[in-house]
């Protein structure tokens, strides 16, 4: 279940995320859900709107080597999975 608050400062983070553009680099390949239930795994986020709803706080670094997580986001639910073993997996 992911249930994501992205927090204004990097110290705030459980972990931070870079977006890349191509989805081989990418980690995690994640889906925006649009109602809480339906996020039921890693790969499929919820944004909540408040820290103390969320599963994990992210903070989105400006530059790919200081992130933890590499995300690229998909259109198509079915699309959504871990592009490789990752220390983040089930953690989200």
């Amino acid at each position: 279940m992911a249930k994501i608050f992205v927090v204004d400062h990097e110290y705030q983070a459980n972990v931070k995320c870079f977006k890349v553009d191509q989805e081989y680099k990418a980690d995690l390949l994640a889906y925006v859900v649009d109602q809480e239930y339906k996020a039921t795994s890693d790969e499929k986020w919820f944004y909540v709107s408040h820290d103390y709803q969320a599963t994990t706080k992210i903070f989105w670094v400006n530059q790919e080597y200081s992130a933890d997580l590499k995300v690229f986001f998909v259109n198509q639910e079915y699309n959504a999975k871990w592009n490789r073993s990752h220390s983040l997996q089930s953690r989200l």
